[in-house]
């Protein structure tokens, strides 16, 4: 049954990898300098690496926003985020899993009797304005940057390409890493209250339950990339505005840059140990972030190149999507706690349960095993595939090198 109410968050990172995935190689792809297959590779693996490694910070702040504290509820929060994402991917809408995410919860709250927490709520909705605004500034200040650095060195356009390929890569893998950093809490945050597992040691690594959840998540996002989402990465990379390769590259590193401000411990810690105001450890909409990128380019190329019918199109979907999430979650609970009886969560007082509500669910032994076994086998299983496929990929490239070859010395 903890299996069950599991596989709703496991949609909900599913549906994440489907949507968020054409923030970190929507420019690179849809500017033909990357190949789907590459991108969706390397953001799969660091997605999970940023997922497992530096995923707690924003999951805090998520928590003060509203901290489910029975299964039954985490799952209905979670389902109704994932449905709203899904269907907005299934029109390749990029929407916000952020929003999703706090629309559920914010009618949890509603559900249940509990007091959103404005603060919390101010912090995570400040960045739905905030990121897009420091996405374009990025997008902007390298832009210019980097086209003074290409006159400057006069290198050749064969040469640049090469660069802008490599620099995509590069790029690409840390907003990936970002992504899983920030935006796992989308994910799995919900159920870290109501849900806890024996510690996993791998070698000299251990994980705690929540970072197996976050494991289990990084892993969820990672399939949603490898199978549902080129439609919204094509559609992102080339709709709003027409990318050249150098624009596509300041798009991913503007991205990356805002994701790993609003995750980062250590960066918060430094600021508030200057003197200066920490930044929020918050979920930030990667969508509205590389939006706000890509028409930050358009600006300073001119308006004219901006698309606003596709705009207007997405701008209606934020709009919409935690508006979809929270009306779902409401109906959801009720459905689940009056047909199948089952605990939704309770009313807090003061920050703390009220007398009967539902503890944080723990895995028996044998429900532990199974898990971390099933962890290390998809572990297992896709470093040894992205092994396969990349030797597969070099055997292919060699070949098609000598048969250019032969070709060549056949027409001298």
């Amino acid at each position: 049954m903890i299996l069950f109410f599991l596989v709703s968050g496991l949609f909900l990172g599913w549906s994440l990898g489907a949507n968020d995935a054409s923030n970190i190689f929507g420019s690179a792809v849809g500017s033909r300098m990357i190949s789907f297959k590459t991108a969706a590779i390397i953001a799969s693996v660091f997605v999970i690496l940023g997922a497992v490694v530096q995923g707690a910070g924003a999951t805090e702040t998520l928590g003060r926003l509203g901290s489910v504290n029975a299964i039954g509820g985490s799952f209905a929060v979670a389902l109704a985020a994932g449905l709203t994402v899904y269907i907005m991917t299934r029109f390749a809408i990029p929407v916000s899993t952020t929003q999703a995410i706090v629309g559920a919860i914010i009618g949890w709250n509603l559900f249940t009797g509990n007091p959103t927490d404005l603060n919390a709520l101010t912090q995570i909705v400040s960045t739905w304005v905030s990121g897009p605004i420091l996405g374009a500034i990025f997008a902007i200040l390298l832009y210019i940057m980097l086209r003074k650095l290409k006159r400057k060195l006069a290198i050749h356009l064969f040469r640049f390409e090469s660069f802008i390929r490599t620099g995509l890569i590069i790029a690409g893998a840390f907003g990936a890493y970002s992504l899983g950093a920030n935006n796992i809490a989308n994910v799995m945050g919900v159920f870290i209250p109501s849900f806890s597992l024996q510690e996993l040691k791998i070698g000299i690594i251990t994980l705690s339950s929540s970072q197996q959840l976050f494991l289990m998540g990084g892993m969820a996002i990672a399939a949603g990339i490898l199978t549902y989402s080129n439609r919204v990465m094509e559609k992102v990379g080339s709709s709003i505005v027409e990318l050249s390769p150098e624009a596509a590259l300041v798009v991913v590193v503007s991205q990356a840059l805002v994701l790993f401000m609003f995750s980062s411990k250590g960066l918060s810690e430094a600021l508030s140990a200057a003197g200066i105001p920490p930044i929020p450890m918050v979920p930030v909409s990667s969508t509205q972030v590389v939006i706000g990128s890509i028409i930050g380019i358009g600006l300073y190329k001119g308006v004219r190149n901006i698309n606003f019918k596709v705009l207007g199109e997405i701008a209606a979907g934020w709009i919409f999507t935690p508006l979809l999430a929270g009306i779902t979650t409401f109906f959801s609970l009720f459905f689940i706690k009056n047909i199948f009886i089952i605990d939704v969560g309770s009313k807090y007082e003061n920050g703390f349960p009220m007398v009967g509500t539902s503890p944080a669910v723990s895995a028996d032994d044998s429900l532990g095993s199974i898990l971390q076994y099933f962890i290390l086998a998809v572990l297992i299983a896709g470093i040894v595939g992205i092994v396969i496929y990349y030797m597969l990929e070099f055997k292919k490239s060699k070949e098609l090198k000598k048969s250019d070859e032969k070709f060549w010395k056949r027409l001298k």
